[in-house]
This record gives C-alpha cells, sequence and structure tokens, in this order.
C-alpha cells in the first residue's frame, strides 16, 4: 500500500477524489438482507480459498518488486491461478515504467559514539559513493521544522526528520506522519541537504526499518534512508546531549529505465452488459524487502475469492464482476492509471479495493447515486452481522481504482482495521505469519456480501459527481 491516505494529503493523481454525493444516515427501519446473500455471506466464513492464494502467492513467487523480474513471475502465476479458479476472460495487460532497483545500503553514527544503524533506502532514493558519504547531522524533529530552515542552510550535512506516527484505527495519522517520506527527501535536497534519513514512518518499536516511495520531481535525488524506530530514537537521545553527530551512509540504489509491468485481469460475466461493471482487487506487486503478505496479498486474495464464491453460486449476476489485480502500485500507481487509460470509457457501475491489510472489517463506506440509496440501505443491513457497522464517510478510495472512480464512478469501502497495520508495513515482517485465516474469512464474507448485493442490484448504478483533482 504506497499510500491509500497518503496520496490524498499530496493530492496525487492516484489518489481518490472526496465525493460530493454524501450518504445519508442509517434508515429508521431497517432494510431487510436477502436469505440468498446471508447464506453466501455465512458459507464464506468458512473460506479457504483466500489463504489459499496468499500463501500460494508468498510461497511460491515471493517479494515482488514492480517492473522486475519478480512481478513479471507473479503475472505468470496470477493468470494461471485465475483460470484455475475458474474465472472467465483472464488476461494480462503490460505496459511501461521507470524502474529503481535497491543496492547495498549500510549507516553508522561516527560520533560522538561508534554505533550500526539498521535503516532502508526510500524507493526512487539518490546514491552515495561506494565507499559511502560521511557529515554531519542536523536534528529536525517534524517536517514542519525542516520546511523552516533557510534555504542552503544543509549544504554538506546530513538531515534528519523525526516525525512520530501514532496508532489509529482508520489509519489517518499515516498522511500525517508521512510527509517526512513522501516529500521530506525532495525538501531536504532543495536546502542543500548531502542526503536524509527520517524516523521510520511505522507505528512498531522494533528494528526492522520502513521503506517505502519518495518523490523528487524538480530536482535531483539525494541518498534517502529510513531508520528503524529505535535507532531513530537513539539519534533524538544522542541530540539531547548536546554533541555534533556525525554518520556515514552507503546506499548504492539505481535506476535502471523503463521496465515492462502489468495487470492481471478476471472476470464473473454478468448477464446484462448495459448494467455497468464491478471493478475489485488490489495490487500485485509488493516492496522487495519480504513476501508482502499483508500489502497486498492478502487484498488480492480477498476480493478474488469473494468474486469466486458468485462465480461458484449457481446464478449469473445482473453486472459483471471484473477482478483485477493491478501492478506497480507502491512505486506510483502506474497500474490503475493503465487500467483507467485502456478501460474508462467502458461503463463501471462501481469499483472498490482491498489495499489495508488482512484485519477485520469494522466500516462501511459508500459514495453512490440517489438512485441507489436502497443498494446502500441493503448493504449496511447484510454487512452488520459481521460487526462492520455503516459510516458517514465515502467510498471508492485506494490508489489502484482512484483514475477510474474520478471519471465518476460509483464506489465502496469495506474499511479494515489499521491499529496493527503499520507495525510491520514495507518492512521484513510483511510475512505470512502475519495473516490471521479467522479475520481473512471475516473480509471475504464482507466482500462475498457486497458483491451478491451490488452485482444483482436492480436499480440503476450511475455516475456520481466527484469534484476535480
Amino acid at each position: 500500500m504506497t499510500s491509500r491516505y497518503a496520496l490524498a494529503v499530496l493530492l496525487l493523481a492516484t489518489s481518490a477524489a472526496v465525493p460530493a454525493v454524501a450518504q445519508r444516515a442509517a434508515p429508521a427501519a431497517p432494510a431487510g438482507v436477502d436469505p440468498r446473500v446471508a447464506a453466501l455471506r455465512d458459507a464464506a466464513l468458512k473460506d479457504d480459498v483466500a489463504y489459499d492464494i496468499v500463501e500460494g502467492m508468498t510461497t511460491e513467487v515471493g517479494q515482488r518488486l514492480a517492473g522486475t523480474e519478480a512481478e513479471a513471475r507473479a503475472r505468470t502465476w496470477s493468470a494461471a491461478k485465475l483460470k484455475a479458479l475458474g474465472f472467465k476472460n483472464v488476461r494480462i495487460e503490460t505496459y511501461q515504467m521507470p524502474v529503481w532497483v535497491r543496492g547495498e545500503e549500510r549507516g553508522e553514527v561516527v560520533a560522538p559514539v561508534p554505533q550500526k544503524l539498521h535503516l532502508t533506502a526510500l524507493g526512487n532514493s539518490g546514491a552515495t559513493p561506494a565507499n559511502g558519504i560521511e557529515a554531519e547531522v542536523v536534528i529536525f524533529p517534524t517536517y514542519a521544522d525542516l520546511a523552516a530552515a533557510p534555504d542552503g542552510s544543509l549544504t554538506g550535512k546530513i538531515a534528519y526528520v523525526g516525525n512520530t506516527m501514532m496508532k489509529t484505527q482508520d489509519g489517518s495519522s499515516y498522511g500525517q506522519a508521512g510527509v517526512a517520506r513522501f516529500a521530506g527527501p525532495a525538501l531536504a535536497a532543495k536546502k542543500g541537504a548531502a542526503a536524509i534519513v527520517i524516523r521510520s514512518i511505522g507505528t512498531d518499536t522494533h528494528r526492522l526499518p520502513h521503506t517505502g516511495t519518495t518523490y523528487f520531481r524538480d530536482g535531483p535525488a539525494i541518498p534517502a534512508a529510513a531508520l528503524s524506530v529505535p535507532d531513530a530514537k537513539l539519534i533524538e537521545a544522542l541530540a539531547k546531549r548536546g554533541k555534533p553527530i556525525r554518520m556515514k551512509l552507503v546506499l548504492t540504489p539505481r535506476q535502471v529505465g523503463e521496465q515492462e509491468s502489468g495487470n492481471v485481469i478476471a472476470e464473473v460475466p454478468g448477464t446484462d452488459p448495459n448494467a455497468g461493471i464491478v471493478l475489485i482487487g488490489g495490487h500485485l506487486d509488493s516492496w522487495d524487502l519480504a513476501t508482502g503478505a499483508i500489502d497486498d496479498a492478502s487484498g488480492v486474495a480477498i476480493t478474488a475469492a469473494a468474486a469466486k464464491r458468485i462465480l461458484d453460486s449457481g446464478k449469473r449476476p445482473r453486472r459483471t464482476i471484473r477482478v483485477v489485480w493491478f501492478g506497480a502500485e507502491e512505486v506510483g500507481g502506474f497500474g490503475g492509471r493503465d487500467y483507467a487509460a485502456k478501460h474508462g470509457k467502458e461503463r463501471h457501475a462501481l469499483a472498490a479495493e482491498s489495499d489495508f491489510g488482512a484485519d477485520k472489517i469494522w466500516r462501511l463506506g459508500m459514495t453512490l447515486p440517489e438512485s441507489a440509496k436502497p443498494v446502500g440501505d441493503r448493504l449496511a443491513a447484510a454487512l452488520a452481522p459481521l460487526g462492520i457497522v455503516r459510516g458517514n464517510g465515502p467510498g471508492g478510495s485506494g490508489a489502484d481504482i482512484g483514475p477510474t472512480v474520478a471519471l465518476g464512478v460509483a464506489g465502496v469501502d469495506l474499511n479494515q482495521s489499521g491499529s496493527d497495520y503499520f507495525d510491520v508495513h514495507h518492512t521484513p515482517d510483511d510475512t505470512l505469519d502475519r495473516v490471521d485465516p479467522e479475520n481473512l474469512r471475516q473480509n471475504v464474507a464482507a466482500w462475498t456480501a457486497m458483491l451478491a448485493i451490488v452485482a444483482d442490484a436492480p436499480e440503476e448504478i450511475g455516475p456520481v459527481e466527484r469534484p476535480a483533482r
């Protein structure tokens, strides 16, 4: 997950816009639940397909860095898997994108006391010379402190930025803390810094640093790395003692030019071509530090498992359900933009994305036209037995579906709890053991109920107004 909340903060092109059409509060008389929907929902609480997908993808493919041979293997694996599950019209749609790859990464405090550091390069980081750089560290407790520094004041120095991220159920602190990663390196470069290290954008206390993309839009890329949280706390503790801090960094990533990435697409064909497509999915790529179990093998698994339950239910839905495993999300949302460019003129009734881990879903968000208000009421009623509350927020967020929903497509959000998500987000700890099968099944049940209602709804689900970005 690059930036479900962060990209919105930065107003990047891949973020979902805030909708103009707000859903009203829960109706006074709860909507009834179709017995067929309830049966499909409850049967999904015993689902094994989603875990099988996560286990297979993380074991047989492993890490899936965008634009590399690993992501290409993942596309081949995914197409074969979706065909084996019985999906129709399975295909791979490729595109070209710039690719950054990791190199050697080492760091240490040289003075006032020697200490090796646990760090990792940020995506798009520039490189140090092969033997590294050594320089004085200038401490900025927050991104705002860095922003206040005069231009040129960091010439020849290493900037340190220490935004602290707090745990929240909805993950909203990611955008606030994450600006140190998204924009901090470019800002430090503007002020003359030779390099930058930041406190990892995470809520953990382990010595595993969090990677993620940073953006150099108008200037040269400087070496940029994230320190593990304990190592960042060490730097801050040293700074409080008032002695100058010197650090040595060795970072040797490189840009390798345009390479191939792609989206994997599969469908549950509907009976009414004029009713529109229900677009669902997550992103296939991951960072290279781990096997990407929660970010986002779980998301693609949850949505595909739910769609398969509709496929196997014995009744074709009215609307075609299109499952897309998007490529190159982590490094800038290339797959979402390519999908919108190729398919944006097709009639999409609704879009929904799963890219926030594998914890339980707790809240429903919707952006629907007034004509589809009864659909929203039925969704809220069907999801309530799973412990999911109806929220007042919008639906259709997510970096991959963002370019499509920006065209005016309705959306649903099934919000997972993010209280622990940022403990392992973008770290070497994002592995299969972090996935709870029971929580995964609750997700599949929720998505199954949502698809059973939305894909078969007799109401028109037309466009919604979304402000331009």
